[in-house]
């Protein structure tokens, strides 16, 4: 496909404005619509590089807004990549609202105008979180889903309401599963990002229950290649797992986190574990691998570079810390120094 008008949206987010700069650079790109709410997580400064591209178009906007997406529409989208969703876990325990409306309405809002208008390509940004917890081996991209909080069951939702437009309507569908990423600008909510500014700010890195919970890592911008793989070797209505083969604990994270900066064990302090903490994520991507792709950044190399950038750059995390963060952190872990 060339001459591409592609809306991203949720390009404001972490994933979602790598995404951005990585469909910015692509010759067969004619331009890029940012669509974005500019919620906590969306940070306007991550996309300063950009802003200037004469490819580039920033929406600040809700997806489950019909009204406006219908006038983003009428204006000729070639292909839509959805990133645009509430994503954390605990912000969805406390109040699991706005992720039925983003992650499911706005879905739904989305689909609808690609129906109305016709699209070469709609690309679902899921998780492997739908598929729930698993004890040995991987899941593959046939295995039911059970996803155990609101936030990935809404995914779930979002994720399967895109299969059946396809199954439907023949809308030209391909749904992504990823394991947890990490990399550079993202929001410190989450454990890798959490857990260096805590390091760096000297302050206690608070880890859930034994943590002995096991997850799979992949840098952001492999991420974003492989979907961007997908918008070109995707077969329509298939779904698919990606996945950086880098299985660890928490607990082992976080002391390899501890031992770049030189620190002591005794800066992780225990606290009560998540309400129904999932205990380990693995997917097997190998459909993914067998049409060509492959992930390019070594989990060590990737993990130092990050840290290294978050060390780097307190001028776009330190606001951050010390603005809507800083309530909800207390109300998440309490007092912690």
């Amino acid at each position: 496909m060339n001459n591409l008008k592609i809306l991203v949206t949720g390009g404001a987010g972490f994933i979602g404005s790598h995404f951005v700069k990585l469909a910015l650079k692509k010759s067969e790109v004619r331009q890029v619509i940012n669509l974005d709410k500019l919620t906590y997580a969306g940070n306007p400064a991550t996309l300063k590089p950009v802003e200037e591209d004469p490819k580039y178009q920033f929406i600040k906007g809700d997806i489950a807004d019909a009204s406006l997406i219908d006038t983003v529409f009428k204006n000729g989208i070639d292909m839509v990549v959805n990133f645009a969703a509430e994503t954390h876990v605990d912000r969805s325990i406390q109040e699991a609202g706005d992720f039925i409306k983003t992650d499911i309405q706005g879905v739904w809002v989305l689909l609808e105008a690609c129906r109305r208008y016709g699209i070469k390509k709609f690309i679902q940004i899921s998780t492997d979180e739908v598929y729930g917890s698993i004890a040995e081996g991987s899941f593959t991209e046939t295995a039911p889903l059970m996803p155990s909080n609101p936030y990935s069951a809404s995914k779930a939702g979002g994720d399967r309401l895109a299969y059946s437009y396809w199954k439907t309507y023949q809308l030209p569908v391909v749904v992504t599963r990823c394991s947890n990423n990490y990399g550079p600008y993202q929001y410190p909510e989450k454990l890798i990002p959490l857990f260096v500014t805590n390091a760096l700010e000297n302050k206690k890195l608070p880890l859930y229950g034994d943590g002995l919970n096991r997850r799979d890592w992949i840098h952001v911008l492999d991420h974003c290649e492989a979907v961007w793989f997908l918008t070109e070797k995707g077969e329509n209505g298939e779904t698919y797992n990606i996945a950086g083969r880098n299985e660890l604990t928490n607990l082992v994270l976080t002391r390899m986190i501890l031992d770049e900066f030189n620190l002591d064990p005794s800066m992780i302090q225990p606290v009560k574990d998540r309400p129904g903490h999932d205990r380990r994520y693995a997917i097997d991507d190998s459909r993914l691998r067998k049409l060509g792709w492959t992930s390019q950044i070594p989990f060590e190399k990737g993990l130092k570079e990050t840290l290294q950038w978050y060390k780097e750059n307190t001028a776009w995390w330190e606001p951050i810390k010390h603005g809507e963060f800083k309530q909800y952190y207390q109300q998440q872990y309490g007092a912690i120094s």
